[in-house]
């Protein structure tokens, strides 16, 4: 299962696990639309592809709810 994490590594921007425009590498780094765009589509962390990330529908989160944890360091 997916941690969904809640935001863009990069600016901090709130990636909502039920809304679409979240990017993540095979390690979970996640981005926003707008900067997996800056870095072309590959993880500054891993080198790895930054792909769409899938939603999570709120009925799910619930059982499965997606990670609080915050990876912005501003």
């Amino acid at each position: 299962m997916l941690e969904m994490r809640p935001d863009c590594e990069k600016c901090g921007q709130d990636l909502p696990a039920e809304a679409p425009g979240a990017f993540i590498c095979s390690f979970e780094c996640t981005f926003c639309a707008e900067c997996s765009e800056e870095l072309d589509d590959l993880c500054p962390n891993c080198d790895g592809e930054l792909m769409d990330r899938p939603t999570r529908a709120k009925k799910h989160h619930a059982k499965n709810p997606p990670s609080t944890v915050r990876h912005y360091k501003g």
